[in-house]
């Protein structure tokens, strides 16, 4: 019983950090990175779909990505969704390929991502501590019903204590990662 709760916290802790991973892989940085435009949605027959769903989005350069849409019709509306997107980029059509030069960033919007970054650091930290309470409450539960002694309530909430403690330096190191790519020129 004890080890399906720490199968449990320990899974949904490492799907936290796997959804930093990918908001991480979201926030830009000066190099252009295809998940850069996971985030944009196209109209695609009355559906909202990635530009993943209907283009190859491919790097041509390391400040240039490339998208190739698969329908000749669809050029128009990706080229569309990426202008009115948030990410501050222009599209350069060719025929059926566009390319999309990444600015550099500036200081003060390096700034502003790295707030962003720490932002959804922290979020998983309390996603990952909220793990860490939910088993502690799970443990504490057995323990009152008698399933479990006082010695072995120590020990689980010890086991997952150094769990959440693993999982929350490894946050840290992926920030620390992301804040030195970040202000990297």
């Amino acid at each position: 019983m004890l080890e399906a709760i720490f199968e449990d916290a320990a899974s949904r802790m490492h799907k936290s950090v796997e959804n930093l991973e990918s908001n991480f892989a979201k926030i830009r940085t000066g190099r252009a990175h295809p998940s850069i435009l996971d985030s944009i949605k196209v109209d695609y027959y009355g559906s909202d779909v990635p530009i993943s769903q209907v283009a190859n989005v491919n790097v041509e350069d390391a400040r240039t990505l490339t998208v190739q849409p698969w329908e000749h019709s669809m050029v128009s509306v990706v080229e569309k969704a990426i202008m009115t997107s948030d990410l501050g980029v222009n599209p350069v059509t060719n025929g059926n390929l566009m390319r999309i030069p990444m600015p550099p960033l500036t200081e003060e919007r390096r700034k502003e991502f790295i707030k962003l970054a720490r932002s959804e650091a922290e979020q998983t930290k309390v996603a990952i501590r909220n793990i860490r309470r939910d088993a502690n409450a799970d443990f504490k539960g057995l323990n009152k019903d008698k399933d479990i002694t006082d010695d072995e309530l120590r020990q689980a909430e010890d086991r997952i204590q150094k769990v959440t403690d693993t999982h929350v330096s490894e946050v840290d190191q992926m920030l620390k990662v992301k804040e030195e790519s970040l202000m990297e020129i």
